[in-house]
This record gives C-alpha cells, sequence and structure tokens, in this order.
C-alpha cells in the first residue's frame, strides 16, 4: 500500500471515476478552499463542474438519468471531496438523502418526477428533521401538518437545515395528527419544491438568512418557517402519511456513512499536511518528522485514517448488500469523527504556532472537523445505537 485510504475489490470503472475525482479535488478544488472558506462564499463554479461530471446523479438509477452507482462508491468519492473542502460534500450529502429518500420510498410518480432532475442537479436537495428546542429526539417535532381537504397545512420552524437556501427540493419530517399511540407513527415526510433563496421563497414559507457558524462555510445552514403553508397530499413521501420516522432513518443511515467518509477525508488532508510540514520544518539541525516524538505522532494519526477508512468500506458495503447498516454507520461515525478531530489536533500540534495563523490550511481544518462530532447525530447517540444493538446481538436470554 503506497498510500492510505485504499481499497480493495474495486471495479476498473470505479478506481477511473476516483482518479478523475481526486485529480478534480487538487486541480480545482485544493487551491481555493481556503480563500472560499474565509469569504464564506459558496463555490459556484466548484458545484457546476461536479454536476457536469455526474456527482449529483451518482447514485441515482440509470432509469432516471444517474449514474446507479453504489454506497460505497458515494462515500468513496464523498473522501475525496472531503479531503479538498469538507463544505463540498455537504453540498452532496443532503442531495442524495433526499435522491435516497424518493428511490427508495417515494411513489412511482414522486420518482419520475424528481429523480431525472435530481440527477442532473437541476433540483437540489436538502432535508430537514431538526427544530430549535430538539436535534436527535425526533419523536419530540413539533412542527405539524393538518390535513385540509386534500392539502395539508404546516406549521411550525425547523432548524440546522443544510442547504437550506440553496437548495429546491426539501424533505421535511413533521408532525401529523394520526392518532397512533406512539409518537413515532404519527410523523410524516413531505417533499417540497420551492426557490432558491431567502426570505419567503413561497407563500407560507420563509428561509431567513444563514446561521453565521465557525466552521463548515461557503454552505448555506438556515432555519425554516411554516406559517399556513399548503402542500398538496400527493406531496406525502410515499403517499402514505405516517411513516416518516422509518423513512428518515433510513435516510441517515446513509447520512452517517457520509460523515463518516467526510471525516475520513479530513483526516487524510491534516495528515497530509502533517506529514509534508514535519518533512520540511527542521529544529536542532535535521527534520522534525525525524523526531521520535513527531514521528510517533504521525505513525498513530495514519493509523487512524485508515482504520476509519476500513470502518466506513465495512458500513456503505453492508448497506449495498441490502442489509440494514444502523449498527456498521453508527460505529463508522463514531469512530471517524473522533478519530478526525484528534487527527487533525496532531497535525494543528506538529505546525506549531503556523496552525494558528489564519491562511494556513489547518487553520481551516481544525475549525471544520468539530462539526463531524455533531453532524448527524452526536457522539452519545451513537454510542447509545451501537449498545443497543450489539445488545441485541449478544443477548443474555
Amino acid at each position: 500500500m503506497t498510500r492510505l485510504c485504499d481499497t480493495a475489490d474495486l471495479s476498473d470503472v470505479q478506481r477511473e471515476m476516483l482518479r478523475t475525482v481526486r485529480t478534480f479535488v487538487d486541480s480545482e478544488i485544493l487551491p481555493v478552499a481556503t480563500e472560499l472558506e474565509a469569504a464564506d462564499e459558496y463555490p459556484t463554479e466548484i458545484v457546476a463542474t461536479m454536476k457536469a461530471m455526474g456527482i449529483f446523479g451518482l447514485m441515482i438509477p440509470e432509469e432516471f438519468g444517474g449514474l446507479g452507482e453504489s454506497l460505497l462508491t458515494y462515500a468513496l468519492v464523498v473522501e475525496e471531496l472531503s479531503r479538498g473542502w469538507m463544505s463540498v460534500s455537504g453540498i452532496v450529502n443532503t442531495h442524495f438523502i433526499v435522491a435516497h429518500l424518493i428511490g427508495q420510498h417515494g411513489t412511482p410518480e414522486q420518482q419520475a418526477r424528481y429523480l431525472p432532475r435530481l440527477a442532473t442537479g437541476e433540483l437540489t436537495g436538502a432535508f430537514s428533521m431538526s427544530e430549535p428546542a430538539l436535534g436527535s429526539d425526533v419523536a419530540a417535532i413539533t412542527t405539524t401538518a393538518t390535513l385540509d381537504g386534500d392539502q395539508y397545512v404546516i406549521n411550525g420552524q425547523k432548524m440546522w437545515l443544510t442547504n437550506g437556501g440553496t437548495s429546491s427540493l426539501v424533505a421535511v419530517l413533521v408532525r401529523t395528527p394520526l392518532g397512533h399511540k406512539s409518537p413515532h407513527q404519527n410523523l410524516t415526510t413531505f417533499l417540497i419544491e420551492k426557490t432558491p433563496g431567502f426570505g419567503e421563497v413561497a407563500p407560507g414559507l420563509t428561509i431567513p438568512g444563514k446561521i453565521d457558524k465557525m466552521g463548515y462555510k461557503g454552505i448555506d445552514t438556515t432555519e425554516m418557517l411554516f406559517d399556513g403553508f399548503r402542500i398538496s397530499a400527493d406531496e406525502v413521501l410515499g403517499g402514505e402519511p405516517g411513516r416518516g420516522f422509518y423513512q428518515m432513518m433510513d435516510g441517515v443511515e446513509v447520512g452517517r456513512v457520509n460523515v463518516a467518509a467526510r471525516a475520513v477525508g479530513v483526516a487524510h488532508r491534516a495528515f497530509e499536511l502533517g506529514a509534508a510540514y514535519a518533512q520540511t520544518r527542521e529544529t536542532f539541525g535535521k527534520p522534525i518528522a525525524s523526531h521520535q516524538a513527531v514521528l510517533f505522532r504521525l505513525a498513530e494519526m495514519g493509523t487512524k485514517v485508515e482504520a476509519a477508512h476500513q470502518m466506513v468500506v465495512r458500513a456503505a458495503r453492508v448497506k449495498d448488500a441490502g442489509s440494514r447498516n444502523d449498527l456498521e454507520a453508527g460505529m463508522a461515525k463514531y469512530l471517524a469523527s473522533e478519530y478526525c478531530h484528534e487527527v487533525v489536533e496532531d497535525a494543528f500540534r506538529i505546525h506549531g504556532g503556523y496552525g494558528f495563523a489564519k491562511g494556513f490550511e489547518i487553520e481551516r481544518l481544525y475549525r471544520e472537523a468539530p462539526m463531524l462530532l455533531i453532524g448527524e447525530g452526536t457522539a452519545d447517540i451513537q454510542r447509545m445505537i451501537i449498545g443497543r444493538r450489539l445488545l441485541e446481538n449478544y443477548s443474555a436470554q
């Protein structure tokens, strides 16, 4: 193995695709990422190129104009994109969760209406579960949709909507008063097509503006306000209310593989920066990489990057095989995000004072890595999922 994160048993098509994306990252993303991030500027040209490359249709079936690739291919592409700039991978993550939800759970009419436009990037997707008073406690959602004739009226407030302003199709999880005892069975996913931008983007639907964040810039994170927003019952995902929780959890499994892959990509880049700096920075007459303390640090960093990558590959392949992968995705997301934070911290230490200076790439990674600790469920949530699933498999009964 000559480089980290090499993956066994890939097809020639997969390897060529990854080579193409890697070249794109090296030539088109890395040279501008720090500048765009500092300006909090949406990467319009990069996104346009990704659409032309077919990345927005990567996992969408060929019959709908996509490439019909696997979750594994998608995860490996995300690793490469995140190695360049994590925000770019965030743009496609929400897009693919929506495409996955429609492909797996949508009615034939919904699939025909949306998937071809998602494949080309004509529509860009976002999804929304969180609210101001809740994150992972999905059962506590308070945004409501009440039936009025053949339409639903939605009222409430959603929070932490990635791509909230730039997206044109949003999958939104809300509460529908169906009368079930289990709160999860009263949740419904709606597909909301809207105008990209900020302000009132549809009658009764407002995207107030971007939330200012310490990192993960260039991509808009927003609130979503509903005030008497009316939508046809035809836009209930799958056509049946009350299935939203189970649909969204399926989408989150894909999302957690994505976040884990992002963490690997960011960690890989931090390792590259640390290894390069350690071989050029000299102290006491020799490169700091030759000092045992720094050499050991690099060894631990590389091992963590490789271990996290292998867990991402495992989680993706389990899902591709048609099995539930909440255990594997939870493990991958938990370990990869924690390791990413540690690897970036170590690269920061290797850089010394320069790691603290604006304009150095490692400073950007240092602000971006913490988002991965909380995105798609915090580390504590992942540990709960992992623990419960393990006990199911190792029951004492």
